[in-house]
């Protein structure tokens, strides 16, 4: 099959949406099919690179850190791919490249896949000053959008979910996204983990708790401080991303007066993300606005104990007292960090388990369930009973 996917993030971002997108490119290619991409560059200059088409844009932070909108100027890149005739187009973004995805999926007769990947509900302190009204006009504009397609791919039952709540007639398929397992369950040699922790000032005999994601409100990060400064000892909390939040951490850190225990790595290149998981012994997690949370499954590969406040989205996932928690407050996430750091064979023995359980994660698996999925939409288009036939069909994930 020929293939486009469309979105307005992509490498050399750092997200999970790019993971994703990269992921699925890759396997979709190893399995024999032409994988192109479009998204957006960096600055106004469009250009095409190694089958990614990028469309110059504007920066557009004001409404969220690091988004970027699309110049007007982009009926080349469209025509260009109608000329190309996809197969499937699969957008990945609700925003700019949604729109030009529909244009070409439309005008080449393929069908549109489209992946939910952000409960924008969660994010309401970025457009809304009304929680509420946020809320009402999330489940609004993701209604019109799916709407508009042929299939949408839910990486969790948590979002499938709600968006049968918000009325998206438009089938729905449970497709979690995959991971390069192998990226992460290699060993970091001694002597590199030493160094790592030389370079990022962890003192020699600390524990690490680790966090890998976006320094963004809706992490909820302040809990896990809370939590540090409650456990006391000889433990370091290092955080791995950028984002909005971290100047707001870094002062309440201090205030809590465990600046000197929390190390701010910042944003770290893809290719060595792997590596700051190994130098943690258990991964934390506050948030509860992700989708499906690709770093979860990561810090399982990396062999680490997952402790997480309780989310939909984690359900088969975190499995409590296996390879990890799910936590309900503050004071508890303190109580299962100690008694997990305060038994050496526990912890170990639930490194293992983590490892084991996300063999699920395989990106390989994804693609497989993805290309499935094109071919039911394929077939929708020679076929009038394709929403009866998606709804029978999306029950089995």
């Amino acid at each position: 099959m020929k293939i486009l996917i469309t979105s307005d993030w992509y490498a050399p971002a750092v997200n999970g949406v790019v993971t994703s997108i990269l992921n699925l490119r890759r396997e979709l290619t190893a399995r024999g099919h032409e994988v192109q991409v479009l998204t957006l560059a960096e600055g106004m200059h469009s250009f095409e690179e190694d089958g990614v088409y990028y469309l110059g844009s504007l920066d557009a932070g004001l409404i969220y850190p690091g988004a970027r909108l699309r110049s007007l100027a982009a009926g080349q890149a469209v025509e260009r791919f109608i000329r190309w005739k996809p197969d499937v187009v699969h957008s990945q973004c609700e925003f700019s490249t949604f729109s030009l995805a529909k244009k070409i999926a439309r005008a080449s007769g393929a069908p549109l896949i489209h992946t939910y990947h952000t409960v924008y509900e969660d994010y309401t302190h970025y457009f809304s000053p009304s929680r509420r009204w946020g809320k009402k006009l999330a489940a609004a504009f993701s209604r019109w959008v799916l709407d508009q397609t042929d299939g949408v791919i839910a990486p969790t039952g948590k979002v499938r979910d709600l968006l049968e709540k918000y009325g998206v007639s438009a089938p729905v398929a449970v497709i979690p996204t995959g991971i390069d397992l192998d990226a992460f369950s290699a060993p970091l040699a001694p002597e590199k983990r030493a160094g790592m922790r030389r370079a990022l000032g962890i003192p020699e005999g600390d524990r690490v708790l680790v966090y890998v994601g976006r320094l963004a409100r809706e992490k909820n990060l302040e809990e896990v401080l809370e939590c540090r400064a409650a456990l006391g000892g000889d433990l370091t909390l290092l955080l791995v991303g950028d984002g909005p939040e971290r100047a707001a951490l870094e002062s309440r850190a201090e205030a809590l007066g465990i600046r000197d225990k929390v190390v701010f790595a910042g944003m770290v290149d893809r290719r060595r993300v792997a590596d700051y998981y190994r130098l943690g012994d258990v991964f934390v997690s506050a948030s509860s606005s992700e989708t499906q949370g690709l770093t979860y499954a990561e810090a399982l590969a990396a062999g680490l104990p997952a402790l997480c406040r309780a989310d939909p989205c984690l359900d088969g996932v975190i499995r409590n007292g296996f390879n990890g928690w799910q936590y309900q407050s503050r004071e508890e996430l303190a109580a299962l960090l100690a008694r997990l750091l305060g038994d050496e064979a526990e912890l170990r023995a639930m490194g293992g388990r983590a490892a084991l359980s996300a063999q699920k994660f395989s990106a390989r698996t994804f693609a497989r369930s993805a290309e499935e999925w094109y071919q039911k939409a394929l077939e929708a288009k020679k076929s009038p009973a394709w929403a009866k036939e998606a709804s029978v069909w999306q029950k089995a994930w």
